[in-house]
């Protein structure tokens, strides 16, 4: 029953190339910089993983995070709805190049692809997308006099997220607005690993707060001082 992890390079040992991650964050807001990081590093280092498709609310900004994930070659698929963001230039470049594919759903969509992936519900109908590209190809059906879209579940190998607090057993809490996705990544990914500003004793913290029970979580690794990906960004900084 005990999640905790040593460190940051063990907690992404076990993801292979090609794999699917979905990584928590709106913008820089919940973003497991750290545990990326660590990812990048590895690659650096084995070669590997490589042929990611990674599943997230934008396609990074600056450098570091998920840009820099891309920037190191290492992602080949995006999942995302914002793909121009702050500063969005890796992935324009390497996806202007055809060096990366990108699925666009938009962003209520890809919450609720994301919770019916760890609901167990295959598919879901809605308007939104109607009568855009974005719904070609995808069956269309009528209710109450009204067209919606079908959008099918969406589920991942990984889930790599951000919480606030968390305890031996996985149980974890988020800070304010850094919640975000990181709930709903849990339950849809196979393996779920989060870095914890503050991990704490069993029993340290109250049931009623706990947002994400430890039986969605797999592995909880702690970083005391989380990096802020805006504040990177503003300091010119690269990853590697």
């Amino acid at each position: 029953m005990d999640k905790r992890i040593a460190t940051l390079a063990e907690a992404v040992s076990g993801i292979p190339d090609g794999a699917s991650v979905m990584i928590g964050g709106f913008g820089g807001s919940g973003a497991p910089i750290e545990l990326i990081h660590a990812l990048i590093d590895r690659f650096l280092e084995t070669g590997s993983p490589k042929a990611l498709t990674v599943i997230n609310n934008n396609a990074g900004n600056g450098h570091v995070g998920i840009a820099a994930l891309i920037e190191q070659g290492m992602v080949a698929r995006m999942v995302c709805s914002f793909p121009r963001s702050a500063d969005p230039r890796v992935f324009t470049e390497r996806y202007q190049s055809g060096e990366i594919e990108l699925e666009l759903v938009p962003q209520g969509t890809l919450a609720e692809r994301i919770r019916a992936g760890g609901a167990g519900i295959p598919a879901f109908y809605t308007p939104t997308s109607y009568g855009t590209d974005l719904a070609k190809g995808k069956p269309v059906e009528e209710f109450d006099g009204r067209p919606y879209v079908q959008e099918r579940w969406l589920k991942a190998d990984f889930a790599l997220i951000k919480a606030e607090k968390g305890d031996p057993y996985g149980n974890l809490t988020y800070r304010m607005a850094a919640r975000n996705f990181s709930p709903l990544m849990a339950t849809a990914a196979a393996r779920t690993v989060a870095q914890v500003s503050h991990l704490v004793a069993a029993g340290d913290i109250d049931p009623e707060a706990v947002v994400t029970p430890g039986i969605f979580v797999d592995g909880v690794v702690e970083v005391a001082d989380p990096q802020q990906e805006e504040e990177l960004n503003r300091a010119g900084a690269h990853h590697p």
